[in-house]
């Protein structure tokens, strides 16, 4: 590969200056809760995480401002695919982060990019709020679905589920069947794939990595979960979709111009 010894120098670099990028975890964990519609839950995060926000985070540009802004267009491309995951308009998804890349683009201090991230996420997170009020579903089985999506990494079962809404596991099942159109394993398995849907397409993390941050118990039922829902291995849909989001990217930004 043409860049092996450029990734290998860098690594060798970040060893011996002590960096470590954030945890995996820590960034699903903001995604989740935008696409919960957890204003309150966002904006603590984001509070306080704040002083610590470059740590953990990669160098793309030795030019602070254009640093900042490549994460942030970076994070505006994850956020916009979870909440139309989640059930936002692919149009108003989009085009809402279009708005914000250009917004991004015309300053030039740091700190007002960072402060533009905290926007961005609560704008999200406020219409996932919304949508979810629209939607006719019962508390007790949109609670199910808000833990859910703010619990893929962990084992998720019906006995878990029913504990958090104090229902009857027997009495929860067929109630969010109902509501749902599919049984409560079906709905999680849906999720956590469509979940890796958006890290294939949108980021480089590994399929180990996506197969351990998303609850599953080995890289290979992953894979096997994965190609019954979408008929192919996560390998395959990378190859496929990587670089047909980034010529959507790039004609969306000709456009801008």
């Amino acid at each position: 590969m043409k860049t092996d010894r450029d990734l290998n120098y860098r690594l060798y670099i970040q060893r011996n200056d002590g960096f470590t990028r954030s945890p995996f975890e820590r960034e699903l964990n903001v995604y989740r809760l935008i696409r919960a519609g957890d204003t309150e839950a966002v904006r603590e995060l984001f509070e306080k995480l704040r002083s610590t926000f470059f740590v953990g985070k990669g160098t793309l540009s030795e030019d602070p401002v254009r640093n900042t802004m490549y994460h942030f267009v970076t994070s505006v491309a994850m956020v916009s695919r979870f909440c139309v995951e989640g059930g936002l308009g692919h149009d108003t998804a989009y085009t809402l982060s279009d708005i914000y890349i250009q917004r991004a683009d015309k300053l030039n201090d740091v700190e007002k990019i960072v402060d533009l991230f905290l926007e961005m996420q609560l704008d999200f997170a406020e219409r996932m709020k919304t949508l979810k009020k629209e939607n006719v579903i019962s508390i007790h089985v949109r609670k199910c679905i808000d833990y859910i999506y703010e619990h893929l990494h962990e084992e998720l079962t019906l006995k878990v589920l029913s504990e958090q809404t104090g229902l009857n596991s027997s009495y929860l099942s067929k109630l969010f069947s109902r509501e749902t159109g599919m049984s409560v394993k079906s709905f999680i398995i849906k999720a956590k794939v469509a979940t890796a849907e958006n890290l294939l397409t949108d980021s480089e993390f590994s399929c180990l990595e996506i197969s351990l941050a998303l609850g599953f118990s080995s890289q290979s039922a992953f894979i096997s979960v994965f190609r019954k829902e979408k008929g192919m291995t996560p390998k395959k849909y990378r190859e496929q979709y990587y670089l047909k989001v980034l010529d959507e990217k790039e004609n969306r930004r000709k456009l801008q111009k």
